[in-house]
């Protein structure tokens, strides 16, 4: 059936009940699979209007799937996507088969981290908690640390908060950022985002024409990389999430 009794597209329906994304629903429609009441719909935007109807695909009924939240340490080399047509290895190898993509299971990535960054990375079958959690809208705080060529100046770091304007026009900026440690030639750096641009700390800190060693991120709001070995994976603990929903509900709130 329907999620709720809200107006809400077909293929929306069918990913936000957990049975798969909502391009994989995309897809089911289009080929004819998916029945609402028993009859076929085509259009993946059909509008389902009543909360009773009842969705089958390929004959047999849809209901909700118990959610899924996954974090994973993700290593360097690693893609975040379900397939890779330069055949890279992606995240989802680094997953228990029970999670891995397919029809009637699947979880997404909720956010992104490039092939050479590397740590905390969730992945959930809850397409609007995902959103939530990647969404400006709820200031969730995701602190990195990285290894930069170079050993800052408190100038440098000063910089990365006020603003850096990049080499496309645009100015960045971090939430917060420290020092950690030092060496001779290069030093660490923890710096913390508000609101992620697309590769936002690679671009800020190139704009200072330094180069970035390594970046790992190491929490997303009050969940922690912790000991996590590197490429496993993990459920999220239910005090785990209910502390990602807190954080979430105190900065909506």
């Amino acid at each position: 059936m329907a999620t709720n009794a809200r107006r809400i597209g077909l293929a929306r329906a069918l990913s936000k009940l957990g049975y798969c994304s909502r391009s994989q629903a995309v897809r089911l429609i289009r080929a004819g699979r998916v029945r609402v009441n028993g009859e076929v719909k085509r259009d993946p935007e059909f509008t389902l209007r009543n909360s009773e109807l009842r969705l089958d695909v390929d004959g047999k009924i849809v209901s909700a799937r118990q959610k899924i939240c996954l974090m994973v340490n993700k290593p360097r080399g690693i893609v975040t996507t379900a397939s890779d047509e330069k055949g890279r290895t992606t995240v989802y190898s680094l997953l228990a088969e029970e999670y891995r993509p397919g029809e009637q299971r699947w979880v997404a990535p909720v956010g992104r981290l490039d092939k050479a960054s590397e740590g905390l990375l969730l992945l959930t079958n809850d397409s609007e908690w995902g959103a939530r959690i990647v969404g400006p809208e709820t200031h969730l705080e995701k602190t990195y640390h990285v290894q930069i060529g170079t050993v800052a100046e408190d100038s440098m770091v000063q910089q990365l908060v006020k603003g850096i304007r990049c080499e496309d026009g645009e100015i960045l900026r971090a939430k917060r950022a420290q020092l950690l440690r030092a060496g001779e030639k290069n030093c660490w750096l923890e710096i913390v985002l508000e609101e992620g641009r697309n590769r936002q700390i690679r671009r800020m800190v190139d704009a200072l024409r330094v180069k970035v060693l390594r970046l790992v991120r190491v929490a997303i709001g009050p969940l922690e990389l912790g000991n996590l070995a590197k490429g496993e994976s993990r459920p999220l603990s239910p005090e785990e999430k209910r502390r990602l929903d807190r954080a979430m509900g105190m900065k909506r709130s």
